[in-house]
């Protein structure tokens, strides 16, 4: 045997000694090293868990006193709109027509619920309303207001309605 096919025998001896030994020893090393950091940030976050619990009992705390200030009670959205509606229209003078159920509607992976009411009444106070729905209780913002103005044929007098669309997320 020659120099030059031992030399090229002992490269190719230790390309197969470097694939053995990944294959056998240091790629087992590589995976329990991956493992073992996974599970020391696993450990990690337990050991936070008091803390977290803590924080998300303040949040929760928080979240309702929000709630509360915005008029938005235990009950559902479309129960405290229809009570803000008609304790206004009681103090203003305005007639609730109608209140429709719902519309919901999901968009990506968010539901969005339009409410549709009629109310009649003068102008002033419907824009007081809509300014109260609006601006201080945050049940959503009022994305269609549609007045017309309709005569009753039998006493001949005109009157004026407002169609309302209220879109809220959640």
């Amino acid at each position: 045997m020659t120099n030059k096919t031992k030399n090229i025998a002992l490269l190719v001896g230790f390309a197969i000694v470097l694939f053995v030994c990944y294959q056998f020893a240091i790629s087992k090393t590589l995976n329990i090293k991956n493992r073992y950091n996974s599970l020391r940030h696993e450990d990690g976050l337990f050991k936070n868990t008091p803390k977290q619990l803590a924080l998300l009992k303040q949040k929760q705390i928080y979240y309702d006193s929000i709630l509360m200030s915005n008029k938005l009670d235990g009950s559902s959205i479309q129960n405290s709109l229809l009570k803000v509606i008609n304790t206004f229209a009681e103090t203003e003078n305005l007639k609730v027509i109608s209140f429709l159920e719902p519309h919901a509607h999901l968009n990506n992976d968010l539901i969005i619920k339009t409410y549709s009411f009629t109310l009649e009444g003068n102008y002033e106070s419907i824009i007081k309303l809509i300014h109260v729905l609006e601006q201080r209780t945050k049940f959503g913002e009022i994305i269609n207001l549609h007045f017309e103005k309709k005569k009753d044929f039998r006493s001949g007098r005109y009157y004026l309605q407002a169609k309302v669309l209220l879109k809220s997320f959640g």
